[in-house]
């Protein structure tokens, strides 16, 4: 069976939740306003994509590639990212609804998340170095064994770090984050 490979296309307003879509390629598409909600994307490969107000919540991305890949104004609610292939993963989000996405584990220096709700996040284990969480809340969100080496937090709110659980080295916070990270040790400042 020949893969289906799409190159330099545009979806618009397609409704796929719940379709069984394993194994396809997309090549510098884009997806605008697209229903993938409990899709199965299973060894899709996504290389230079970007998707526009759609919804993945619940989307199976087992073995998937994602090379260059931006989301705008989308829902991933509930997926598991860690499930991907994280070779040459790049990945950058922008006013999206990630809550109790599972990054665990993955490699996503550099990523930038901007405006971002991120409630109950599974950060476990995942390399953030020098990423920007600009303006994203954080609540309830897992840092465990994390690296943050160099990440910008100074606008990410709700944060709950241990910090000697967690790689925090040349980290930037804000006042009321860094005031934050001693909770932990039931210091009340002020």
């Amino acid at each position: 069976m020949a893969t289906m490979h799409f190159e330099e296309e545009g979806f618009v307003g397609e409704s796929w939740s719940g379709a069984a879509m394993s194994g396809r390629v997309f090549e510098a598409c884009t997806f605008e306003r697209c229903d993938l909600s409990r899709a199965d994307l299973s060894r899709c490969r996504f290389a230079d994509c970007s998707f526009t107000a759609c919804d993945l919540s619940m989307a199976r991305l087992h073995a998937s590639s994602l090379q260059d890949v931006r989301f705008v104004e989308c829902k991933l609610l509930g997926v598991d990212l860690s499930a991907c292939n994280p070779m040459l993963m790049k990945l950058a989000f922008t006013d999206c609804k990630l809550d109790h996405v599972v990054l665990a584990g993955l490699k996503l220096k550099g990523t930038h998340f901007t405006r971002c709700t991120m409630q109950g996040v599974d950060l476990s284990g995942a390399d953030l170095e020098a990423c920007v969480l600009d303006g994203c809340s954080l609540q309830d969100a897992v840092f465990d064994r994390t690296s943050l080496r160099n990440a910008d937090l100074t606008t990410a709110l709700h944060l709950r770090i241990d910090p000697e659980a967690n790689d925090l080295r040349d980290a930037r916070f804000s006042l009321e984050g860094a005031l934050a990270l001693l909770d932990k040790y039931g210091v009340r400042v002020g």
